[in-house]
């Protein structure tokens, strides 16, 4: 079983910044092949693709965080990071990392609330 715990949520300004990160806990092992990425949902919303990367680093987001938001890897930490930037409200919701194996098998994290309000 993968392990994540996702963290780094918190309440800023509109504007602001935050950096989530999601680490493999304790023996848990992501393998180089694996994407990660981040998920989010809002209240009253299903649940939507925020960024991914790929096990050979290429990044993916959304249309609505381009240029705002970064995803990055560091393998040797097994740990992936959402560096948010210039914050909205629209950009509330609970942050789900996920890890998906090639054999299409996904993990989640717990979660970590992200609230943009003044």
């Amino acid at each position: 079983q993968v392990q994540l715990v996702d963290s780094g949520g918190g309440l800023v300004q509109p504007g602001g910044s935050l950096r989530l990160s999601c680490a493999a806990s304790g023996s848990t092992f992501i393998f180089s092949t694996d994407a990660m990425g981040w998920y989010r949902q809002a209240p009253g919303k299903e649940r939507e693709l925020v960024a991914t990367i790929t096990g050979g680093g290429t990044p993916n987001y959304a249309d609505s965080v381009k240029g705002r938001f970064t995803i990055s890897r560091d393998r040797t930490k097994n740990t992936v990071y959402l560096q948010m930037n210039s914050l909205k409200p629209e950009d509330t919701a609970l942050y789900y990392c996920n890890v998906h194996r090639t054999s299409g098998y996904n993990y989640w994290g717990q979660g970590t609330q992200v609230t943009v309000s003044s």
